[in-house]
């Protein structure tokens, strides 16, 4: 395969990721999420899909990194293989918390996502792909505060 496309590819499926969890999210942030009590430290709802938008392009990239050079390497398909499974814990948690409206069952998505984006991170490291790893700091720092507000709006409702 060659680098363009990997490029293209890596980029395109967290985007479309995204667009999916959008579609998701979308119908619940109108009626549902606005009637749940959320902390004073909720970003306005404007916010959300700038940032995830930069997030996932930045996500894209960082795989990209990694997998250009992919040749069969177990190391290098074992990070791949994380970064696919902390997407898809991303993709499960917008359907948990906004889907099913479901702030608790998403805590526990969202734990095990955290999770995966370390591990992720800590494989990237390991392969010496320190440019994928920076790239992923504003994910992992973002997923943190998600977490935290997860966790409070659990709590509050």
């Amino acid at each position: 395969m060659s680098n363009p496309f990997k490029l293209v590819f890596s980029l395109a499926i967290p985007n479309a990721v995204g667009i999916l969890a959008g579609l998701i999210t979308m119908p619940a942030i109108g009626n549902w999420y606005l009637t749940i009590t959320k902390p004073s430290w909720t970003p306005p709802d404007w916010v959300f899909a700038p940032v995830w938008t930069i997030l996932y392009t930045l996500m894209g990239i960082a795989v990209y990194l990694v997998w250009r050079d992919y040749t069969g390497q177990p190391d290098v398909r074992k990070g791949l293989i994380w970064f696919d499974v902390q997407l898809a814990l991303n993709f499960l948690w917008s359907a948990v918390f906004f889907g099913l409206k479901s702030p608790g069952l998403a805590f526990v998505v969202i734990i095990g996502l955290w999770v995966a984006i370390v591990v992720t991170m800590g494989i990237f490291w390991e392969l010496k792909k320190k440019t994928a790893v920076l790239l992923l700091v504003p994910y992992i720092l973002w997923v943190s505060y998600a977490l935290a507000l997860n966790a409070q709006i659990w709590f509050m409702n």
